[in-house]
């Protein structure tokens, strides 16, 4: 193999290649730095004076199947201008590293496609191995995203696993990317943010949360100028919880077995919006059977059904005018729970209104929820967590795809 293969192949330049055996099913290239390239790695003097050496062997990129390795007897040099003894800086590979970058650069483009047990098993190396290049990769590029950048923000806990494992997520909401990961769930998991975002001098313009109390006041304590809007999702999912809570109730209070049975075949149609309903199973027929025999549930559902429409008025002031003939609707039904969600309604009235201001809301978030999963899936998970919170720092510019 000549000097040219050698660098275009392999990434080794400045080294000649002295002589090749295979072992072990592998091919080992032994490689030497040529004494005019000897140079003292703190100075970068050449007056320097070889004294011994030592054996080093390096993991390279593969050709085809067949692993390549590099065996080097690193000199030692003892140099006159420092009049210290040192060894050579290596020009392929990375300080107490037993690869080169070529090869690290051949993991990553491979971890694009491949989950990192595919990785190690097709280049024949552990997993440690192919987290820890990644880790290095990542610490370089996402260790302490940019915030200065910033204007519009998202904030949401994401579960990450059984047992009630949450992170606090912050997402910007014009690149998509996370911008911070704090453990925990609620205002204090936000501590570091706050004080990072003070030093960054970001202009936050609105932050999209739910209707979190622990929420609401850490950014009217922190950002007290900015618009808080308060996310659509979160309050159509409080009200289906309502609405869920209120069949238990009708079920357990429902006298006949035919009352019963309906009601327990529409826990989910009724959290369905109508254009979701398959007319194929016959769920728009069960839904008005159920919604026939309890006037209270018709009366919650067409009200649930209704509240969407407060996304879609012309203007604030028409909003602001349906949210008031809303609530007075709920709270003339009598059900206590309505009449509880629209006393919660007309209390942030303010937040609701703002999203005709900055039409924005956790809703991607729900999306990089949906990456994580299939980021842990592919994985099996993570036990380290700062490697975890790098790869969701990465999340926005990675693929996931089903391999096989």
């Amino acid at each position: 193999m000549s000097s040219g293969l050698l660098y275009h192949a392999l990434g080794i330049r400045g080294y000649r290649l002295i002589r090749t055996r295979f072992e072990f099913g592998a091919m080992i290239l032994v490689i030497e730095l040529p004494p005019e390239n000897r140079r003292c790695s703190d100075c970068g003097s050449q007056n320097v004076h070889s004294r011994g050496t030592t054996w080093r062997l390096f993991r390279g990129v593969p050709i085809g199947k067949k692993p390549v390795f590099l065996e080097l007897a690193v000199p030692r040099l003892f140099c006159w201008s420092c009049h210290a003894m040192r060894q050579p800086e290596l020009r392929f590979a990375d300080p107490k590293k037993r690869h080169t970058r070529s090869f690290a650069r051949y993991v990553l483009e491979l971890s694009q496609f491949m989950t990192l047990t595919d990785v190690a098993r097709h280049l024949g190396i552990s997993w440690d191995t192919v987290k820890e290049i990644q880790r290095q990769r990542l610490q370089t590029r996402y260790a302490k995203p940019k915030l200065k950048h910033l204007t519009q923000l998202a904030i949401d806990e994401i579960s990450i696993g059984k047992g009630h494992r949450y992170v606090t997520v912050v997402l910007d909401l014009e690149s998509g990317a996370i911008v911070f990961v704090g453990r925990g769930k609620g205002a204090d998991s936000l501590a570091p943010f706050w004080k990072r975002l003070r030093t960054s001098r970001a202009k936050i313009q609105a932050v999209a949360t739910d209707l979190s109390s622990a929420y609401i006041l850490a950014v009217r304590e922190n950002l007290p100028e900015a618009t808080h809007v308060f996310d659509r999702f979160h309050v159509m999912k409080l009200l289906n919880e309502q609405l869920s809570e209120l069949r238990r109730e009708l079920y357990h209070e429902a006298t006949t077995k035919l009352e019963k049975d309906v009601l327990k075949g529409t826990r989910w149609l009724l959290l369905k919006n109508p254009e979701h309903l398959d007319d194929t199973r016959q769920e728009p027929r069960r839904l008005q059977e159920a919604l026939d025999l309890n006037a209270s549930l018709a009366a919650a559902y067409y009200l649930k059904d209704d509240l969407r429409q407060f996304w879609q008025q012309p203007n604030r002031v028409a909003a602001d005018v349906f949210l008031d003939r809303w609530c007075a609707r709920a709270e003339a039904t009598g059900i206590r729970r309505l009449q509880r969600f629209a006393k919660t309604l007309r209390t942030h009235r303010q937040g609701l209104l703002d999203w005709y201001l900055y039409p924005i809301s956790t809703g991607p978030l729900e999306g990089t929820n949906t990456k994580i999963r299939a980021l842990q899936r592919q994985a099996y998970g993570y036990r380290d967590q700062t490697f975890f919170q790098l790869k969701l720092y990465a999340l926005h510019e990675a693929k996931h795809a089903l391999v096989g």
